[in-house]
C-alpha cells in the first residue's frame, strides 16, 4: 500500500472521521469495509461523495477512512469535512468551491442536554387532570 498523500480529521456530533487520500481510481474504504457496505442509504452516500463531485475527482483519487463514534449521519459528515480538507490540502485552489459549498465549515449542532423534570431537553411528562 502507498504512502498517503494527506491525512486529514473531521468531526460532527459525537462522530470523529480520519481519512487518508491515495492516487488510485476512486475506491472508498471505511473501518475496512467497502463504502456501500458501510452506508447504505443512498443520502449517506451521497453526502460523503459531494467533496469529491464539487472538486471534480471522483474517480482521481483512493480514500481510506477511519471513523469512531457517533451514528451513521453524523459519521456520514465527518468524512465529507475529512475529505474536503485534504482536498484543499492537496489543492489550495479548490478551497474557493468547497468553501462556497458549505464544505469545510464544521457544523457545530449538538444534542440539546436533559432537564429535571423532564423526559428528554423539552418533552414533559403526560399531564393527567384527575
Amino acid at each position: 500500500m502507498t504512502t498517503p498523500l494527506t491525512q486529514t480529521t473531521g468531526r460532527r456530533k459525537e462522530a470523529i472521521a480520519r481519512a487518508r487520500l491515495r492516487p488510485g481510481t476512486g475506491v472508498v474504504t471505511v473501518n475496512g469495509r467497502a463504502f456501500d457496505d458501510y452506508f447504505p442509504t443512498a443520502t449517506q452516500r451521497m453526502v460523503v461523495s459531494e467533496p469529491l463531485r464539487v472538486s471534480e475527482v471522483t474517480e482521481a483519487y483512493d480514500i481510506d477512512a477511519a471513523i469512531i463514534g457517533g451514528g451513521a449521519s453524523g459519521q456520514a459528515g465527518a468524512l465529507r469535512m475529512a475529505i474536503a480538507r485534504s482536498l484543499v490540502e492537496l489543492d489550495p485552489d479548490r478551497r474557493a468551491a468547497l468553501k462556497r459549498a458549505g464544505l469545510l465549515s464544521r457544523d457545530s449542532r449538538r444534542k440539546e442536554s436533559k432537564k429535571y423534570g423532564l423526559k428528554k431537553a423539552r418533552k414533559a411528562p403526560q399531564y393527567t387532570k384527575r
